[in-house]
């Protein structure tokens, strides 16, 4: 039989390369069921949980087993029956919460959970770098675990979503907080955070330019305060005049200005990110000791080592101290303040990811299939695979690309 012959358009298309081609379709996983473990967070004062009972809810109708530890939800006004009701298994105590494959949490893991870690498992959480330790490390990889660091979690466009709703509520926090303490009461200045008729405004400083510091100036101007904003990446600080909608005054990172601005500043918030895994003080002892008595610093870095020299980790319980008249404020979990709403936004952003999870196959598919997910994990099967963990304490470290490649 002889062949039809081609028609002008089918050889125009071959030519032009429009013709369709033969090419390999992945084979997509079944959907797998998680077994996932939320705890009663036992760090100190951490009042967040990661999954809300609706989140719940909506795990458990797509086939997932959720087992809650009993009072998990207690500081985020959700009880043990708005989860139970949701679907979720109440268990009685941290060990038993500790049998899911995977633990989805708030704070990292204290050395205690590590020991009661299933070998094998999966853990998300926060990683905070100003606390990372080798011995930390060691107790993980021994258990060849699997974690997961929440805010290094990219989004499909590059953002990092857990720490852009951790830093809205930071930054908003940052200026109640600086408002409750230049007032007499707590041994302030005794003056009003913005400004009225008649009276100068406050001067509030803010270095850094990224989320934090996008909702502080927010919250100040809303207030009326005078805002003074340094931080050297130019297009941040573009892209901050923008999104507020105002001129308002932006440096670099020029010291000179700088330490003008904090002799004159009523409030300093300091919501510059640690970059490349490295933490340098922007504002040394000197220029502190240089600042109004009865001015406030708020150190929303602090929990990646903070960026005043005079820094030190305060709680909720304690949460300022004075040096050279100034009052510090350096409580790393600041968002812990409002856990309801902390909570409600944290469930946001793990709920799907969850959901997502289950439909590709399981966590191992997740990592293999999302670059954007698979750069939230610090320990892979054993292995340290976090080159800033690897730099900062002096460990060795695997690319997590190199050993997902090798899996080809």
């Amino acid at each position: 039989m002889s062949k039809k012959p081609r028609t002008g358009f089918e050889e125009l298309a071959r030519e032009s390369r429009h013709y369709p081609q033969e090419a390999l379709l992945k084979v997509r996983k079944e959907e797998k069921s998680l077994f996932i473990g939320i705890p009663h967070e036992i760090s100190y004062q951490e009042k967040r949980v990661a999954l809300t009972p609706g989140g719940v809810e909506v795990l458990v109708a797509n086939g997932h087993n959720v087992w809650v530890e009993t009072g998990a939800g207690r500081y985020s006004k959700f009880s043990d029956t708005q989860y139970s009701e949701a679907g979720a298994r109440i268990v009685y105590s941290h060990e038993e919460v500790f049998e899911a494959d995977i633990i989805v949490k708030i704070e990292p893991p204290t050395l205690e959970e590590i020991e009661l870690l299933k070998p094998g498992k999966t853990v998300i959480s926060a990683l905070q770098m100003g606390n990372m330790s080798r011995e930390y490390i060691h107790g993980l990889t021994q258990k060849k675990a699997t974690c997961l660091a929440f805010e290094f979690i990219e989004d499909k466009v590059g953002g990092m979503p857990a720490v852009r709703a951790m830093s809205e509520i930071a930054g908003i926090c940052a200026i109640r907080i600086a408002s409750e303490y230049l007032g007499t009461e707590k041994n302030g200045m005794g003056v009003i955070l913005g400004g009225i008729s008649g009276v100068p405004p406050t001067k509030v400083v803010i270095i850094g330019a990224g989320t934090v510091a996008e909702f502080a100036a927010r919250a100040a101007l809303g207030l009326g305060a005078e805002i003074k904003i340094f931080d050297n990446h130019i297009y941040k600080l573009r892209r901050l005049k923008h999104n507020l909608g105002t001129q308002l005054y932006t440096s670099s990172l020029d010291l000179n200005n700088l330490r003008d601005a904090l002799k004159t500043a009523d409030v300093v918030i300091g919501a510059k990110r640690v970059e490349k895994g490295r933490s340098r003080f922007l504002v040394s002892e000197e220029m502190v000791s240089q600042m109004k008595d009865g001015a406030v610093i708020i150190d929303v870095s602090i929990d990646q080592g903070g960026g005043f020299e005079t820094s030190d980790i305060t709680s909720h319980d304690q949460p300022v101290y004075e040096k050279f008249g100034v009052i510090h404020y350096c409580v790393p979990n600041i968002a812990s303040m409002v856990p309801k709403s902390a909570t409600t936004a944290l469930n946001n952003i793990f709920a799907p990811i969850l959901l997502q999870m289950g439909e590709i196959g399981g966590v191992e598919e997740m990592i293999y299939c999302n670059k954007w997910f698979a750069r939230g994990v610090y320990t892979y099967r054993g292995s340290l695979c976090n080159m800033q963990i690897g730099r900062k304490l002096d460990m060795e470290y695997k690319d997590i690309e190199l050993i997902l490649a090798a899996r080809i």
